[in-house]
């Protein structure tokens, strides 16, 4: 049977399109900023069924990943390949932490941290994160120095960025910084680890969504379209002008936005519960 509802009206999937680009490759979580804007703006978003829904995040991630081999191929060969032996074994084990936390705790995540309340909680767990792990002082590691632990450790990063809000991009930021990598490197080896973790998600979910195309509402085809376009944009266009801008800056700016959302969020909470 076909999913009930209508389609995302095509400006709103125009807009998540091009937000979607730079907020996954900024340390300030993607996948709130797509639940939250909608929500915070009175967008139907929050209403769609279920799988119109994950068939747009789909799309949205689709469009980024396709978007991130194109326009940084090299990357996407050392992360995904590595001529190196060390850069191949740091991409694997990077892989396992996010497939086996996701293949266990995908559903329960969906259903319990997709509000805005737990997302809200997320964006802050994240900031302090972020926030402690960028006041370390660097112990001058490079990244062409990171062994099977740091991947380990990036990889169970990347597994607690499946809740919304922590942010993929900034745990791994994080987690490299802690283990004394400099902000430069830090940033290099959060592309590298990430980028296959971004590509298979997409794969993975694009498949599971083909098998269910027919549940999904007329005129979901094209707004997917358009929502993959736009991403796919936003991330070939603002890429390199945030590699160039964010490279070796410090996170606390990012914390403060963070910070700064989850208050908002917060705070339109408490104004729903007093009405």
């Amino acid at each position: 049977m076909p999913a009930a509802g209508k389609p995302l009206p095509a400006r709103h999937a125009l807009i998540l399109g091009l937000l979607h680009g730079p907020a996954e490759l900024l340390p300030v979580s993607s996948s709130a900023h797509v639940a939250l804007v909608p929500w915070l703006l009175g967008w139907p978003y929050g209403r769609l069924d279920a799988e119109l829904r994950k068939a747009f995040e789909v799309g949205l991630h689709a469009g980024t990943a396709a978007a991130l081999l194109v326009g940084l191929r090299r990357g996407a060969c050392e992360a995904g390949v590595g001529h190196a032996g060390r850069d191949a074994v740091v991409a694997a084990l990077s892989l396992v932490p996010p497939a086996v936390l996701g293949y266990a705790l995908e559903r329960p995540i969906e259903r319990r941290l997709g509000s805005p309340g737990p997302i809200a909680g997320g964006l802050l767990v994240g900031s302090a994160l972020m926030a402690a792990a960028d006041r370390r002082p660097a112990r001058r590691r490079r990244g062409s120095q990171a062994g099977a632990v740091d991947a380990l450790v990036l990889g169970l990063a990347q597994g607690v960025a499946l809740a919304p809000g922590v942010s993929r991009h900034g745990a791994t930021l994080a987690a490299a910084r802690a283990r004394g990598f400099g902000r430069a490197d830090a940033e290099a080896l959060s592309l590298r680890v990430g980028l296959p973790v971004i590509v298979g998600a997409a794969a993975l979910k694009g498949l599971r969504l083909a098998r269910r195309r027919r549940e999904l509402p007329p005129g979901t085809a094209g707004r997917l379209a358009l929502a993959i376009s736009a991403s796919f944009a936003s991330t070939l266009g603002c890429g390199p002008v945030i590699a160039r801008l964010g490279r070796g800056r410090p996170l606390l700016p990012y914390v403060g936005y963070r910070a700064a959302l989850a208050a908002v969020v917060i705070r339109r909470l408490r104004k729903e519960r007093a009405r």
